[in-house]
């Protein structure tokens, strides 16, 4: 290629370019539709509100308005709200005292602490097995755990417990 051809294709290059950027910068903002104009006014169309929810309706979608949604968020609470308190008076016997779960509990050698607790929650002797874990570990008992069998009520408290299982 000879200097004078290099600079022609140079030069071609610079006009292409400035050509497509005043076409960018210059040129219309929105592009148009090369769809049919009957087409494009299909499409255009708004619909209203109560046509918006006749549609969502029609293809099986509820809608409810931003009051009607608060009213079935409280009911939905004060519904699980009455299963607590029936849960808890079931919990009762008729007298008004507590039912007192009492179980069997069966430490092998490798169990640790946190399979304890987590079998004494599955049998609602405590709360939490997690919580039960931590108090092992703040009294560093976890690892006096001693094999056996031993029985464990609700009605007892965490130190009871603690002091029953653990060396």
């Amino acid at each position: 290629m000879t200097p004078n051809s290099l600079r022609s294709f140079a030069a071609g290059l610079l006009v292409a370019a400035i050509l497509t950027g005043s076409v960018y910068l210059f040129g219309p903002s929105e592009a148009k539709s090369t769809e049919k104009p009957s087409d494009k006014t299909e499409k255009a169309e708004k619909l209203s509100d109560k046509e918006m929810i006749e549609l969502l309706a029609s293809k099986g979608y509820v809608i409810n308005t931003e009051d009607e949604w608060s009213k079935q968020l409280a009911a939905a609470a004060e519904s699980s709200k009455k299963k607590e308190e029936k849960a808890e008076e079931k919990t009762e016997d008729k007298t008004g005292e507590k039912v007192v779960y009492r179980t069997i509990i069966t430490v092998s050698m490798g169990m640790t602490s946190i399979d304890v607790g987590n079998a004494l929650e599955r049998a609602n002797i405590i709360e939490s097995g997690v919580q039960f874990y931590k108090d092992v570990e703040k009294r560093g008992l976890e690892n006096d755990l001693r094999p056996g069998t031993f029985e464990i009520e609700s009605g007892m408290t965490t130190d009871e417990i603690i002091s029953v299982i653990f060396k």
